[in-house]
Protein backbone atom coordinates (compact mmCIF):
# COMPACT_ATOMS: atom_id res chain seq x y z
CA UNK A 1 0.00 0.00 0.00
CA UNK A 2 1.67 3.23 -0.84
CA UNK A 3 0.51 6.58 -1.06
CA UNK A 4 -1.00 8.67 -4.41
CA UNK A 5 0.76 11.25 -5.93
CA UNK A 6 -0.77 14.34 -7.33
CA UNK A 7 -0.39 12.85 -11.08
CA UNK A 8 -2.72 10.10 -9.84
CA UNK A 9 -4.74 12.24 -7.88
CA UNK A 10 -5.78 14.24 -10.89
CA UNK A 11 -6.27 11.18 -13.39
CA UNK A 12 -8.80 9.14 -10.82
CA UNK A 13 -10.52 13.07 -10.36
CA UNK A 14 -11.08 14.30 -13.68
CA UNK A 15 -11.20 10.87 -15.67
CA UNK A 16 -12.99 9.16 -13.09
CA UNK A 17 -14.80 11.41 -11.21
CA UNK A 18 -13.43 10.04 -8.11
CA UNK A 19 -13.32 14.24 -6.63
CA UNK A 20 -16.06 17.18 -7.87
CA UNK A 21 -15.76 20.08 -7.99
CA UNK A 22 -11.83 19.46 -8.52
CA UNK A 23 -8.91 22.12 -8.11
CA UNK A 24 -6.16 21.19 -10.09
CA UNK A 25 -3.67 23.24 -8.43
CA UNK A 26 -3.65 24.94 -5.01
CA UNK A 27 -5.29 28.16 -4.67
CA UNK A 28 -4.23 30.23 -2.16
CA UNK A 29 -4.19 33.71 -2.77
CA UNK A 30 -5.60 35.60 -0.43
CA UNK A 31 -6.87 32.84 1.50
CA UNK A 32 -6.56 29.42 3.11
CA UNK A 33 -5.18 26.96 0.30
CA UNK A 34 -7.24 23.99 -1.44
CA UNK A 35 -6.98 21.69 -4.24
CA UNK A 36 -4.40 19.53 -5.13
CA UNK A 37 -1.42 18.92 -3.39
CA UNK A 38 2.26 16.72 -3.87
CA UNK A 39 0.51 13.75 -2.28
CA UNK A 40 -3.08 14.65 -1.31
CA UNK A 41 -6.42 16.58 -1.59
CA UNK A 42 -6.88 20.04 0.75
CA UNK A 43 -10.58 20.51 0.60
CA UNK A 44 -13.16 23.08 1.22
CA UNK A 45 -15.48 23.76 3.76
CA UNK A 46 -19.14 24.29 2.92
CA UNK A 47 -21.05 27.37 4.47
CA UNK A 48 -23.07 25.20 6.13
CA UNK A 49 -22.26 24.63 9.77
CA UNK A 50 -23.67 23.09 13.14
CA UNK A 51 -22.26 24.34 15.99
CA UNK A 52 -22.24 22.55 19.83
CA UNK A 53 -23.82 24.46 22.15
CA UNK A 54 -24.97 23.98 25.69
CA UNK A 55 -28.57 26.10 25.88
CA UNK A 56 -31.02 23.04 25.74
CA UNK A 57 -29.03 20.86 28.17
CA UNK A 58 -28.62 17.98 25.95
CA UNK A 59 -26.52 15.25 26.68
CA UNK A 60 -24.45 13.90 23.30
CA UNK A 61 -25.66 10.09 22.79
CA UNK A 62 -24.50 8.73 20.13
CA UNK A 63 -27.46 6.06 20.51
CA UNK A 64 -29.83 8.87 20.74
CA UNK A 65 -28.56 12.00 19.32
CA UNK A 66 -30.70 15.40 20.30
CA UNK A 67 -30.93 17.95 17.17
CA UNK A 68 -31.51 20.96 20.04
CA UNK A 69 -27.61 19.59 21.02
CA UNK A 70 -26.38 22.53 17.86
CA UNK A 71 -27.59 25.50 16.48
CA UNK A 72 -28.02 25.47 12.67
CA UNK A 73 -25.65 28.39 10.88
CA UNK A 74 -25.15 29.19 6.76
CA UNK A 75 -22.43 31.38 6.15
CA UNK A 76 -19.47 32.85 5.24
CA UNK A 77 -17.42 32.15 8.46
CA UNK A 78 -18.63 31.15 11.58
CA UNK A 79 -17.21 31.42 15.53
CA UNK A 80 -16.44 28.13 17.03
CA UNK A 81 -16.98 28.86 20.85
CA UNK A 82 -14.04 28.34 23.51
CA UNK A 83 -13.25 24.10 24.17
CA UNK A 84 -16.33 23.56 21.98
CA UNK A 85 -17.24 21.17 18.95
CA UNK A 86 -18.52 22.14 15.41
CA UNK A 87 -19.84 19.73 12.29
CA UNK A 88 -19.15 20.88 8.63
CA UNK A 89 -19.37 19.70 5.11
CA UNK A 90 -17.14 19.56 2.34
CA UNK A 91 -17.65 21.64 -1.28
CA UNK A 92 -16.33 18.41 -2.70
CA UNK A 93 -18.30 15.19 -3.45
CA UNK A 94 -16.24 12.13 -3.08
CA UNK A 95 -16.54 8.90 -5.38
CA UNK A 96 -13.44 6.24 -3.47
CA UNK A 97 -11.99 3.93 -5.70
CA UNK A 98 -12.75 -0.37 -4.76
CA UNK A 99 -9.10 -0.33 -4.13
CA UNK A 100 -8.30 3.06 -2.20
CA UNK A 101 -8.54 4.36 1.58
CA UNK A 102 -8.27 7.81 2.30
CA UNK A 103 -6.88 9.21 5.59
CA UNK A 104 -8.02 12.89 6.85
CA UNK A 105 -5.27 15.52 8.52
CA UNK A 106 -5.44 18.48 9.55
CA UNK A 107 -3.99 22.05 7.36
CA UNK A 108 -0.84 23.74 9.56
CA UNK A 109 -2.74 27.07 9.56
CA UNK A 110 -5.54 25.86 11.60
CA UNK A 111 -3.95 23.39 13.58
CA UNK A 112 -1.53 26.35 14.69
CA UNK A 113 -4.55 27.86 15.73
CA UNK A 114 -5.78 25.07 17.70
CA UNK A 115 -8.17 23.62 15.75
CA UNK A 116 -7.99 19.77 15.43
CA UNK A 117 -10.03 18.45 12.44
CA UNK A 118 -10.84 14.64 12.76
CA UNK A 119 -12.31 12.66 10.24
CA UNK A 120 -12.99 9.16 9.62
CA UNK A 121 -11.10 7.47 6.74
CA UNK A 122 -13.09 7.11 3.31
CA UNK A 123 -13.80 3.23 3.06
CA UNK A 124 -13.60 1.91 -0.50
CA UNK A 125 -16.09 2.62 -2.82
CA UNK A 126 -17.67 4.96 -0.17
CA UNK A 127 -19.20 7.81 -1.63
CA UNK A 128 -20.51 11.69 -0.99
CA UNK A 129 -20.16 15.26 0.90
CA UNK A 130 -17.90 14.71 3.55
CA UNK A 131 -19.36 15.56 7.35
CA UNK A 132 -16.63 17.16 8.67
CA UNK A 133 -15.52 17.28 12.28
CA UNK A 134 -13.89 20.71 14.17
CA UNK A 135 -13.07 20.88 17.79
CA UNK A 136 -11.35 24.57 18.79
CA UNK A 137 -9.06 22.89 22.08
CA UNK A 138 -8.19 26.16 22.53
CA UNK A 139 -9.63 28.75 25.88
CA UNK A 140 -10.78 31.44 23.17
CA UNK A 141 -12.97 31.78 20.32
CA UNK A 142 -11.68 30.45 16.80
CA UNK A 143 -12.69 31.62 13.25
CA UNK A 144 -13.92 28.93 10.00
CA UNK A 145 -13.64 30.17 7.17
CA UNK A 146 -16.17 28.50 4.88
CA UNK A 147 -15.11 27.88 1.17
CA UNK A 148 -11.36 27.65 1.73
CA UNK A 149 -9.13 24.53 2.81
CA UNK A 150 -9.72 22.85 5.96
CA UNK A 151 -8.25 19.53 5.97
CA UNK A 152 -6.03 17.35 3.41
CA UNK A 153 -7.12 13.92 2.35
CA UNK A 154 -4.40 11.13 1.78
CA UNK A 155 -4.96 8.37 -1.19
CA UNK A 156 -3.37 5.18 0.10
CA UNK A 157 -4.05 2.52 -2.78
CA UNK A 158 -3.36 -0.83 -1.78
CA UNK A 159 -1.50 -3.82 -3.53
CA UNK A 160 -5.01 -5.89 -3.95
CA UNK A 161 -8.72 -4.96 -4.00
CA UNK A 162 -10.66 -5.70 -0.98
CA UNK A 163 -13.20 -8.78 -0.67
CA UNK A 164 -16.15 -6.40 0.48
CA UNK A 165 -16.32 -2.65 0.17
CA UNK A 166 -18.61 0.15 1.85
CA UNK A 167 -20.63 0.11 -1.24
CA UNK A 168 -21.19 -4.00 -0.53
CA UNK A 169 -22.44 -3.65 2.77
CA UNK A 170 -24.69 -0.63 2.24
CA UNK A 171 -23.06 1.28 4.37
CA UNK A 172 -24.54 3.87 6.80
CA UNK A 173 -23.21 6.64 5.55
CA UNK A 174 -22.96 6.24 1.82
CA UNK A 175 -24.35 9.15 -0.36
CA UNK A 176 -24.42 11.56 2.27
CA UNK A 177 -25.70 14.90 0.80
CA UNK A 178 -25.40 17.20 3.97
CA UNK A 179 -24.08 17.39 7.24
CA UNK A 180 -24.69 13.76 8.43
CA UNK A 181 -25.45 13.73 12.06
CA UNK A 182 -24.64 10.10 14.02
CA UNK A 183 -26.44 6.98 13.17
CA UNK A 184 -26.82 3.66 13.84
Amino acid sequence: MSIKADKWIREQAVKHGMIEPFSEKQVSAGCISYGLSSYGYDLRVSREFKIFTNVNSAIIDPKAFDERSFVSVEAESVIVPPNSFALARSIEYFRIPRDVLTICVGKSTYARCGIIVNVTPFEPEWEGFVTLEISNTTPLPAKIYANEGLCQILFFQSDEVCETSYADRNGKYQKQQGIVLPKL
